[in-house]
């Protein structure tokens, strides 16, 4: 998908993807110790929300092509900051290595998209807005 036939950053499928995997940390982050409220769940969905958050900044920054591929790569900075805090999750035996596995799996796939639209910049930066 080239960026003329989305509208709004809401209608990538990187952000709905992203968006989904960011609520499904939430829900499973609030079986885990309260004494990890500060620290491992607060970074997990700091982590997992960024990703959205950046998508909306880069797809306004797409008129200059730097710009958006920067915030792009800041996307999938947080989306690798996201799986090790999975991974942390998982050996603290507070996520099954089931679900770890298939919230890493989730974040590959988000990683990979965000990859390729920094490929593929070009098709999506503007020079008008």
């Amino acid at each position: 998908m080239s960026g003329r036939f989305v509208s709004r950053h809401h209608d990538l499928k990187v952000y709905q993807t992203a968006f989904e995997e960011a609520m499904h940390i939430f829900e499973v982050s609030k079986t885990f110790p309260v004494e990890e409220r500060y620290s491992l769940t607060d970074q997990m969905r700091r982590s997992s929300r960024s990703i959205c958050a950046n998508l909306a900044e880069a797809w306004r920054k797409r008129c200059y092509e730097a710009a958006f591929v920067a915030k792009l790569t800041g996307c999938a900075a947080e989306a690798n900051e996201t799986q090790t805090w999975i991974a942390f999750a998982v050996r603290c035996q507070y996520l099954s290595p089931e679900v770890g596995q298939t919230l890493t799996e989730a974040y590959d796939k988000i990683s990979g998209m965000l990859v390729n639209m920094i490929r593929n910049s070009h098709q999506w930066t503007t020079s008008k807005l």
